[in-house]
């Protein structure tokens, strides 16, 4: 036991609750990178989109690994706003207007973006028509992803960023950069309460953001069978 342990005795389970949340933080966020590789999937393979793959850096801070999937999610609001201007540019405004109006029958929205991928892409799937309208006639870009981005770049930005990914350097790299016991106390406290903060938004946008494209990606499988 070190110094510190013996002189603020709540220092060895406040860094296992610290360790936990880490875990559960990076569960997350490697559910959201799969999620995410998944969406690219689709829109590569029906819209014509070549987002690349994103993988976790386990070697690298937690920082960085949000900067990589903001800029996978990044590209994906990109395309998607691509679609909707490719939409516009080839469409009558009456038609065009169809595609964002709640009141139309989806499948007419989706015949009608079916026959514009037909002319970008010079032949699309069937399911072409349908991952679009999905995409750009609901608020999954605008409110969904728009979100998890923002909590994405606060969790970059906050005590939590320079933090290894690795969980087993964790305690130790805490400890060495405390002096006293106080101070690692407070850098513990202020770590727990960062985790606890961060990790109550993230989660539920989360669940939010996998459900979104778990609708998408169950209405391509579906169509495929």
């Amino acid at each position: 036991m070190v110094l510190s342990d013996l002189l603020y005795p709540d220092n060895p389970r406040r860094r296992q609750e610290l360790i936990q949340l880490h875990q559960e933080l990076l569960d997350c966020m490697s559910t959201n990178f799969h999620a995410t590789n998944e969406l690219a999937g689709v829109l590569n393979e029906h819209l014509g989109c070549t987002i690349p793959h994103i993988k976790i850096r386990e070697t690298s801070t937690i920082k960085e690994n949000c900067d990589i999937i903001i800029q996978a999610m990044s590209e994906i609001q990109h395309q998607v706003q691509k679609i909707d201007s490719d939409m516009k540019e080839k469409l009558e405004p009456v038609l065009y207007q169809k595609l964002h109006d709640i009141k139309e029958p989806e499948l007419e929205k989706i015949a009608i973006a079916h026959r514009v991928f037909s002319v970008v892409l010079g032949e699309a799937t069937s399911t072409a028509g349908m991952v679009a309208i999905k995409l750009i006639g609901s608020n999954f870009i605008t409110l969904t992803l728009g979100k998890l981005v923002s909590l994405l770049a606060q969790i970059g930005a906050s005590v939590l960023g320079g933090i290894s990914i690795v969980i087993l350097g964790l305690g130790i790299e805490m400890i060495l950069h405390a002096i006293l016991g106080a101070v690692e106390k407070n850098e513990l406290l202020a770590a727990v309460r960062s985790y606890e903060e961060h990790l109550a938004q993230f989660r539920a946008a989360s669940e939010k953001y996998q459900r979104a494209i778990h609708e998408v990606t169950s209405l391509v499988r579906h169509q495929a069978q």
